[in-house]
């Protein structure tokens, strides 16, 4: 048994076209104003289809279900409408599961155009009946356009099934939806979908389920959007009539929803074809015919809800544009951790140079062998060192003390490059794995430094010493030093350069012994301000030091753009938030111009049943 109920209503026809002022559409606007409207629609759209929140934030989710049914109700509704504001009246038939939409559907055409019955749900794909003179504009699909047409019944819900039916007025359609609280996502889906798409929303409901929750969510959001929506109180018993229908006016007015008519339907049988009885549907039947033939009564309901869904969209977007900016404070954040960690590496690196610390161990012990045993005096004149260095790796099977000194320093420094860059891809990591988004961004190999970091940093010293040595060659090209320089070995110069550069910045203009060196470092300055002269020194230990720096500043932003990168692919172009502001600023001057719907809006007229609505 289905059970339904009885209504009447007034004999007058709707006046929903209650409005101060003129005809208000967008063709009554000077030349150029009917046109700004699907423009300003137009930007909105592209600006909506940009934007992105691939960072996994809290506001992201919703943002992107926000966007897709602004994307939707664009496609679907607002610009097709927007085109054609005489086109039929699109009455979306929605509501809870088993509410019996399909069998009231039926019975308002007096014809089998939606299946009914007991399994759930019944209703997988959307059906839209018409009547003949209108399945042209419902056919060529610019309402709706991401629903395939299709004259049979199927149980895709990418498809919408169009039917005719002649005892359906012209000029009114009815499309019944899927369950708004269906058991598959996709139906749920489709229902929000479609409802956004709808001139009237005709929500059915029963004596039992019309305190649902899910219903008044959608009915809100209904009412924000400013679309014309009439109740169905159906399967009533014929006792508890007048106290539920009571009720539910006491929730519809408490939810700004006095306005919207209210049919209650008793309980009652169906016949051999699954239709409702005559009498039950009649007054409901008869509303809707008065809908249909009074052509400005339609165009009210429809000017009301497209101006109602226009004016919602300026919030909307802000809120898609607030979700922007929080993508984009998110990468500038994760970012940040980034540089910050590196530059704490950079940090450590420059106060490894200037305290002197790199003159300890295996340098220092190799930088005396060679200056506090006079070998390095020995080496600097160049014909002797040079002989001497064969002589003594052929007798000793050792380097020479000068290769030994270099290969230390590589050393030191190598060691020094693992170290900061390990620690600093640590804290990234680490400070990336406690954000919402830079959580998601990581991956194991982030959490150390780049797997040939060892290489390229063995590589960067040694591309750096054979920078000092031509640094040497090149001031000792200079004209002034050409005398001194003629005689001396370019490759013990360039060492003494090296430890230099590994002493306090102090110890280069001043000469001050350096505690880790032990006094030999100030030797090795000593001669090289014999050799070149006192600012000549500063001069060459200040260029070898800035030019180390720059290449670990190379080589840590290397390491850099691995987590840099992330974000950059992730990141929302930064004037995302301003287009979509901008956008939706630009519809609502438009809408404002074009004056689709004047103050005190449509009024549906409530059905008169025995005193109730």
């Amino acid at each position: 048994m289905t059970t339904h109920g009885d209504s009447a209503t007034d004999s007058g026809t709707p006046a929903v076209a209650a409005r101060n002022g003129p005809d208000a559409g967008c063709d009554d606007l000077p030349v150029g104003s009917a046109e700004s409207l699907p423009a300003a629609l137009a930007g909105l759209r592209a600006a909506i289809g940009a934007v992105r929140y691939p960072l996994a934030l809290p506001s992201a989710e919703p943002a992107r279900r926000a966007a897709a049914g602004l994307t939707h109700q664009l496609d679907d509704y607002l610009l097709p409408r927007l085109a054609r504001l005489d086109a039929p009246l699109l009455v979306v038939v929605g509501g809870s599961t088993g509410a019996g939409k399909s069998t009231l559907v039926n019975s308002l055409v007096q014809a089998r155009v939606s299946a009914a019955g007991v399994l759930r749900p019944t209703t997988r794909s959307p059906v839209l009946v018409c009547n003949p003179a209108d399945a042209a504009w419902f056919r060529q699909g610019d309402l709706l356009p991401g629903l395939t047409r299709t004259n049979e019944p199927t149980e895709d819900p990418g498809t919408l099934q169009l039917v005719t039916a002649p005892a359906l007025p012209a000029g009114l359609a009815f499309l019944d939806a899927p369950d708004i609280d269906s058991v598959v996502d996709a139906n749920r889906a489709l229902a929000g979908q479609l409802l956004a798409a709808a001139d009237l929303w005709l929500f059915v409901t029963t004596a039992a389920r019309y305190a649902d929750a899910v219903p008044w969510e959608l009915l809100r959001g209904a009412r924000a959007r400013g679309t014309v929506i009439a109740m169905v109180l159906d399967r009533v018993p014929p006792e508890a009539a007048d106290e539920i229908a009571a009720h539910l006016s006491e929730m519809l007015a408490a939810q700004d929803l006095a306005a919207a008519p209210l049919f209650v339907l008793p309980e009652t049988w169906v016949d051999g074809q699954g239709l409702l009885p005559d009498r039950v549907t009649a007054p409901l039947s008869a509303w809707f015919a008065r809908l249909a033939a009074d052509a400005d009564a339609r165009s009210a309901v429809v000017r009301q809800t497209l101006d109602g869904a226009l004016a919602a969209l300026h919030p909307a977007v802000a809120g898609l544009a607030d979700a922007a900016d929080e993508q984009v404070a998110a990468a500038d954040a994760l970012d940040e951790r980034v540089r910050a960690a590196y530059r704490a590496a950079e940090r450590t690196v420059d106060q490894g140079l200037k305290d002197g610390r790199l003159l300890r161990g295996e340098v220092l012990a190799r930088w005396q062998e060679l200056v506090g045993t006079g070998e390095f005096f020995r080496t600097l004149e160049a014909r002797i060192g040079r002989l001497r260095d064969r002589v003594v790796a052929k007798v000793t099977g050792r380097p020479a003390p000068a290769a030994e000194l270099r290969t230390a320093i590589e050393s030191q420094l190598v060691t020094l490059l693992r170290g900061v860059t390990a620690e600093a891809a640590e804290h990234t990591y680490t400070g990336w794995k406690a954000h919402p988004a830079g959580a998601e961004l990581l991956a194991p190999e982030l959490a150390r430094p780049s797997a040939d970091l060892a290489e390229r940093a063995e590589r960067l010293v040694r591309d750096w010493q054979r920078g000092v040595l031509e640094l040497v060659r090149v001031e000792g090209g200079n004209r002034r030093f050409v005398a001194r320089t003629a005689a001396y070995a370019v490759n013990a110069t360039g060492l003494a350069v090296m430890i230099a550069v590994f002493a306090s910045t102090a110890f280069i203009p001043t000469g001050l012994e350096v505690a880790t060196g032990a006094g030999t470092a100030v030797a090795g300055q000593a001669v090289l301000q014999a050799l070149f002269g006192d600012q000549a020194v500063r001069s060459l230990a200040n260029k070898a030091r800035s030019d180390l720096l720059d290449r670990i500043g190379r080589l840590l932003a290397e390491e850099t753009a691995r987590f840099l990168a992330r974000t950059g692919a992730a990141r929302p172009a930064s004037e995302t938030s301003a287009d979509l502001r901008r956008a939706a600023t630009d519809v609502e001057k438009a809408r404002h111009r074009c004056g689709l719907s004047r103050a005190g809006g449509p009024v549906l007229p409530a059905p008169d049943q025995d005193g109730r609505r």
